[in-house]
């Protein structure tokens, strides 16, 4: 963002706004805040029963897992207990995977949760104490504070000329203010249309909106991209496609590699962003989650207004339907009308935020097959997750060893010596910030 002389654009959330100290759960037909602090864990706070205190007693006395790998629930089940797995690990999976915490793989979806419970017994003791291992410079692996973000840049594509890996001034500024979420004044698409003016100005062609038909192997073994309009000959060719759709343009030779591709399902989500002029929004947080023993077809809803007033004014909200339940909620993706989605969007910021008039503006989209989920198994199609894997939440001050596939994905690319690189969220983190990362990571890998 520093690079491209965005800087003066952001517009920060730091960590004492409300929209970064309150969340919330829709539980039992209310919000409840969640806990937060030692006294929100010393005292019994709906919607749970107990002190959450409790769970963490349990965790520190249960013994270690002995399965190379479990769903998320069955995991926190076994360390936390019903309440922390029904409704807390529950509502997290749906908010960031928009997926079933009963499918989902801990050791790919929450490796550092994984991890601890194997390094120290207790999930709780792994993360304070935890890899034990010294790094250089003298800090340990998994115990390491927030880190600063950084640009890593390679010099000849860094605008400002910087030293590989320095950090900029608005990265200090970004861990001192404890940042939770950031934006532009002119919206994320600034930020691609920055990107994008900085390549063509370096010559870099970009082809968009142009769909990807075939890729093959030449004989000297370079790739031939087939294309809508065209073909493009490329030495090495790094997909940020989805697996499912790369796997469809593989050449023949390739296919033990697209049926893996093809094992990594993605449920579909879908957004409805909802405007009220002249009216604010009777809560003040960044958003809640909803279990899916409370409703299955709602995921949650993001106060949009709170965090960033400039854009929404007082009274935005955007509404998250379907993931892993939106066949059974409202049928096909691809066919769905809006109307019952808008509708059901309108219901919900009634029924849950007490919002009563009719909004001024709505946006309804569904983004088909959006968000990858890491099943059980993942690892072994990926290799990731366990050692070495790329971290979800947060990145290391000292970035983990260069996350590349190592078990029959990898090992086919290895075998086959295919000069392909892949990138993206199927693989290791469906966040953006795993997304850069596994960019980084592929690009740095090709300059050496």
């Amino acid at each position: 963002v520093s690079e491209l002389g965005l800087e003066g654009d952001v517009l920060p959330v730091p960590g004492d706004h409300p929209a970064s100290r309150n969340r919330f759960l829709y539980v039992g037909g209310a919000l409840h805040k969640l806990p937060s602090g030692l006294g929100g864990l010393l005292r019994p706070a709906p919607p749970f029963s107990r002190a959450l205190l409790w769970s963490g007693v349990r965790d520190l006395l249960a013994p270690a897992g002995t399965e190379p790998d479990e769903s998320v629930h069955a995991f926190a089940l076994r360390r936390f207990g019903q309440e922390v797995a029904d409704i807390a690990v529950d509502s997290l999976c749906r908010g960031v995977f928009a997926g079933d915490c009963r499918a989902l793989s801990i050791r790919s979806c929450f490796p550092t949760l994984f991890e601890a419970e194997r390094r120290r017994r207790s999930v709780l003791l792994g993360l304070a104490l935890g890899s034990g291992e010294r790094r250089a410079g003298g800090t340990r692996g998994s115990d390491a504070p927030v880190p600063p973000l950084r640009h890593e840049g390679t010099p000849a594509l860094s605008p400002t000329g910087k030293e590989r890996g320095a950090e900029s001034g608005l990265s200090r500024r970004a861990r001192a203010e404890r940042w939770s979420q950031w934006s532009l004044r002119g919206g994320m698409e600034s930020l691609v249309e920055a990107l994008a003016a900085f390549l063509q100005q370096r010559g870099v062609e970009l082809r968009c909106h142009t769909p990807l038909r075939r890729l093959c192997r030449h004989p000297d073994g370079r790739w031939q991209l087939t294309l809508a309009d065209g073909t493009v000959t490329a030495d090495h060719v790094v997909s940020a496609l989805p697996a499912a759709a790369l796997a469809e343009v593989l050449p023949a030779e390739a296919e033990p590699l697209a049926q893996e591709l093809r094992r990594i399902p993605a449920v579909s989500v879908a957004v409805v962003n909802l405007q009220y002029e002249g009216v604010a929004l009777p809560v003040t947080g960044f958003g809640h989650l909803v279990p899916s023993s409370e409703d299955a077809s709602l995921l949650g809803i993001v106060y949009d207004s709170v965090a960033f007033p400039q854009h929404d004014g007082t009274g935005a909200a955007s509404v998250m339907l379907g993931g892993a339940w939106f066949r059974q909620s409202f049928g096909d993706p691809a066919a769905v009308a809006a109307a019952p989605l808008l509708q059901r969007a309108q219901a919900a910021v009634r029924e849950q935020l007490g919002l009563k008039p009719a909004p001024t503006h709505s946006i309804v989209r569904v983004h088909q097959a959006c968000i990858p989920q890491y099943t059980l198994g993942h690892w072994q199609r990926t290799g990731k997750g366990g050692r070495g894997a790329g971290v979800p939440r947060p990145p290391r001050r000292h970035p983990p060893p260069v996350p590349v596939p190592t078990e029959r994905i990898g090992r086919f690319l290895a075998e086959q010596r295919l000069p392909l690189s892949l990138v993206g969220a199927s693989y290791a983190g469906v966040s953006v910030n795993d997304c850069i990362a596994s960019a980084k990571a592929a690009v740095g890998q090709l300059l050496g």
